[in-house]
């Protein structure tokens, strides 16, 4: 299973915040991270992974964490969309070993891509390493925790 994408994590979310964390995220790292999504979602318009589906999955969730905290706008119909194209992915290559999004899929998942390249350049760093936490809470199964929204 693909790791999530790997934010520095906090002691405790009612510390008090530094002032890097105030600050969106060195545009280097937002970047980086922005293009390895970018990159598993052209991987999967033609013959892609299942690394590259679980990337995009993360993003998708990164992202909705994210808008919750007030940073970013996704509509339900964009997510709804988004879910169901990675849902198709999973289904199809679990059973046919086909890791692809058709083009219908592929524009559904874009919109999300673009709202969370955004988020990484313009987000405070606490917002995505909270979103970060709290997927990987949803990885392990533990108990899930509302993020405090702000903005």
């Amino acid at each position: 299973m693909a790791k999530t994408i790997p934010f520095p994590q906090h002691k405790s979310t009612r510390a008090r915040r530094n002032k890097a964390e105030l600050l969106p995220m060195p545009r280097a790292s937002a970047e980086d991270l922005a293009l390895q999504v970018h990159l598993a979602l052209a991987s999967l318009r033609a013959d892609g992974t299942q690394h590259d589906a679980q990337a995009l999955l993360h993003a998708h969730v990164l992202a909705q964490s994210i808008a919750g905290a007030g940073y970013g706008a996704l509509t339900p119909e964009q997510v709804r969309c988004a879910d169901e194209a990675i849902l198709a992915c999973f289904a199809r290559g679990g059973a046919e070993d086909d890791w692809r999004l058709d083009d219908a899929q592929f524009e559904a998942v874009k919109a999300i891509v673009s709202v969370y390249d955004h988020q990484l350049q313009s987000a405070p760093f606490w917002v995505l390493a909270e979103a970060s936490e709290r997927l990987e809470r949803m990885r392990t199964g533990e108990a899930r925790q509302p993020m405090r929204k702000r903005a």
